[in-house]
């Protein structure tokens, strides 16, 4: 069966997470229901990247397999004309970016190779970003927060920064890219990794939250880290600050 892979953004705020969920208005289900409508026969979605309720995305993925090319459905001549069409089905705050034809055996989990997520804080009240930002306006040590960023590089496990319900085998994840910058008023933490826990860019930003206001120190972090005990980290910001940024695949894949 032909097998696709469909980017797309959304803004998470009216939703309970990005993945399917019994008795939860969800971003997959409103993709299922517009493929319904315009493709029947569409088999299952799998997801690239797993969000919480609240966080939003400007890239994700699905892939799904379907009886026959898009092609072959009335209506629908091409897979620019498919994200026409369901981007007028979509409710607003869901957008279809693209959809691909893909091997048979691609997997857009298991063969993404890097995530990258934003977590955005703004310091001066502003209404307009209220659903997209977290107001934090407490004194920071900025030069702290970078320090800490970086210190992220040097670990794998990050046991400490994930929830405890979680059924993953391995804490084990490798950060290539962590470190906070600035858009005008705004200030930001960027970081990029092969995979990421649950929970884990919220309580890594929260925890050095805590080392920028002088809560805890830097030797603290480090051992916060080192501890691999979730109970000493802080997840106490709220989803609504952050975005997954993009999807990364090997250069090529969609040649």
């Amino acid at each position: 069966m032909p097998r696709y892979f469909l980017a797309l953004s959304y803004k998470g705020t009216a939703y309970r997470g990005f993945q399917v969920q019994q008795n939860a208005h969800t971003v997959q289900a409103e993709v299922e229901k517009a493929l319904a409508i315009l493709v029947p026969g569409v088999m299952e979605l799998t997801g690239s990247s797993r969000t919480d309720a609240g966080v939003h995305a400007r890239q994700n993925y699905f892939h799904f397999d379907l009886p026959e090319q898009v092609e072959t459905y009335r209506g629908i001549k091409s897979t620019e004309q498919l994200v026409y069409k369901m981007n007028a089905v979509l409710p607003a705050d869901i957008a279809v970016l693209s959809l691909h034809r893909v091997p048979d055996t691609a997997h857009c989990r298991f063969d993404a190779i890097q995530r990258d997520y934003r977590y955005y804080i703004y310091r001066r009240k502003d209404p307009f970003l209220r659903d997209r930002a977290y107001y934090f306006p407490f004194r920071l040590q900025e030069g702290l927060l970078q320090e800490a960023a970086g210190m992220l590089k040097e670990y794998n496990d990050f046991t400490s920064f994930s929830k405890r319900n979680t059924q993953v085998k391995t804490f084990i994840c490798s950060i290539t890219h962590s470190k906070w910058t600035r858009e005008g008023d705004l200030l930001i933490y960027e970081v990029a990794g092969n995979r990421f826990l649950r929970g884990m860019v919220r309580a890594l930003t929260a925890t050095m939250l805590r080392v920028g206001r002088g809560v805890i120190s830097l030797e603290e972090f480090r051992e916060i880290i080192e501890s691999r005990d979730c109970t000493r980290a802080s997840f106490a910001v709220p989803p609504n600050g952050l975005f997954l940024e993009a999807v990364r695949y090997p250069q090529g894949y969609f040649d």
